[in-house]
């Protein structure tokens, strides 16, 4: 009999313990009014996130509209306007090195006044003096004054030379080489022109035919005129007739 009680007692506590389980187990009731409050917050907060990008891309296309605007105006403007033109404005150019000098080619045209002819006419710096070709050197007096007959071939070695008269300035020596004795040569003063320049210097006659240029300038015509660019040649002209440039 106490078998039995204690049998009927222990399936009564199971059974217990079965049912409590099951009750813990089933759904609890829903607050429906919190619920309809939770989703009400969270569609005003979506609305309120909707409506700020809204308003922020509103702000954009006002920007962007005006801005296009702005660039449709200058472009048009642009259109209209007529091109400009850039006038170069001329750069200070510092003073010439040359000064009031003129420059002389290594070999350059002279016409002398003298002679009223052209020669083609060497510069030479490491001469001192000029001399002009001549031949037939002959010295007289007239008035008391050493005077000078002499010929020059004036229109080249194929044509017949011509004779001039000149009053000798004095006379100089020229000694070409060391064992050389002194040249004694009459110096006659001459008026020349090279290109649109003019000046006045000494020359003393000799007999240049063997040589290439019938008229050589030295240093003492260049000194305080003239600056020689022994790397160009004629740069005044070539040889004209002697006949367009008399005075």
């Amino acid at each position: 009999m106490l078998k039995q009680i204690f049998c009927i007692a222990a399936i009564t506590t199971l059974a217990g313990c079965a049912l409590t389980n099951q009750t813990e187990k089933l759904p609890q009731p829903i607050d429906a009014a919190a619920l309809e409050t939770s989703l009400a917050k969270q569609q005003a907060d979506l609305v309120a996130v909707i409506d700020e990008n809204t308003q922020a891309q509103a702000a954009s296309y006002t920007v962007l509209s005006t801005q296009l605007t702005a660039l449709e105006t200058q472009i048009a403007q642009l259109k209209l306007e007529p091109k400009k033109t850039i006038t170069p404005i001329p750069l200070e150019c510092p003073p010439s090195p040359l000064g009031d000098k003129f420059l002389l080619g290594a070999a350059e045209n002279v016409y002398v006044d003298e002679i009223k002819a052209s020669f083609k006419t060497r510069i030479d710096t490491g001469a001192e003096s000029s001399s002009l070709d001549a031949r037939n050197i002959i010295l007289f007096e007239r008035d008391g004054k050493q005077w000078v007959r002499f010929d020059v071939l004036t229109q080249g070695s194929d044509a017949p030379a011509e004779t001039f008269e000149s009053r000798v300035e004095r006379f100089v020596r020229i000694k070409q080489e060391a064992d050389e004795k002194s040249d004694r040569r009459p110096v006659i003063h001459a008026h020349l022109q090279i290109g649109k320049y003019k000046a006045e210097t000494d020359l003393n006659l000799v007999d240049r035919s063997h040589l290439d240029f019938p008229l050589l300038l030295g240093r003492k015509f260049m000194q305080d005129i003239a600056i020689v660019d022994v790397g160009q040649t004629f740069i005044h002209g070539k040889k004209r007739a002697h006949s367009a440039i008399n005075k």
